[in-house]
């Protein structure tokens, strides 16, 4: 996503979740940058911006100008259609899912458990959890920061505060608690350790 002003891109956003949330981040913070400066939002693919139709409406409805690039000539009634086809899509999707788990589990299949890994699983997904933590430039300016604080005597709830209060997130876009700002300091001493 971008915001744009006469030809000039004022910001750039870059969302990772899936269209199908509607509670985004950076979709947020977009959306407030191009109203705050009357700017262009200027979405990739109106799929990847919401499968919800009335999410879509009400956006529209706000008075947020926007401009989807897989559809340049869109008006009110092509991004009317568009949406309701992608909520359909992706209700399709979840049928088709649900369809063939209920299958494998007349199979006799038990999913979803971390019970039916392997200890060699767990420990294989434990680890590659840990690496991308610590692999994630993100987390690592955080754990600086964190690792500051707690030098300079701050608990984890202050830290988790000023990380939040600074702009950073954890690795699915959501704000700092306590709990993480713990993790955070606990896997960069085992990865040093």
């Amino acid at each position: 996503m971008a915001n744009y002003v006469k030809g000039d891109i004022v910001a750039e956003y870059t969302e990772v979740e899936s269209g199908k949330n509607n509670q985004r981040v950076q979709l947020a913070a977009a959306i407030d940058r191009a109203n705050k400066e009357g700017a262009v939002l200027v979405i990739a693919k109106l799929d990847r911006l919401s499968r919800n139709a009335s999410f879509i409406f009400t956006l529209r409805d706000s008075g947020v100008n926007f401009q989807c690039v897989d559809m340049p000539d869109a008006n009110t009634l092509t991004i009317g259609i568009f949406a309701t086809l992608a909520q359909h899509e992706r209700e399709l999707i979840s049928s088709r899912t649900k369809a063939a788990l209920q299958a494998k589990i007349a199979q006799g299949a038990q999913l979803g458990r971390p019970e039916n890994l392997t200890a060699e699983a767990q420990r294989k997904g434990t680890e590659a959890t840990r690496r991308n933590a610590m692999q994630n430039s993100d987390n690592r300016r955080a754990t600086i920061v964190a690792e500051l604080m707690i030098k300079a005597g701050k608990n984890y709830t202050q830290i988790a505060e000023h990380l939040n209060q600074t702009g950073f997130r954890t690795v699915r876009g959501c704000e700092f608690q306590a709990t993480q700002v713990m993790r955070l300091l606990k896997r960069m001493q085992s990865f040093l350790g």
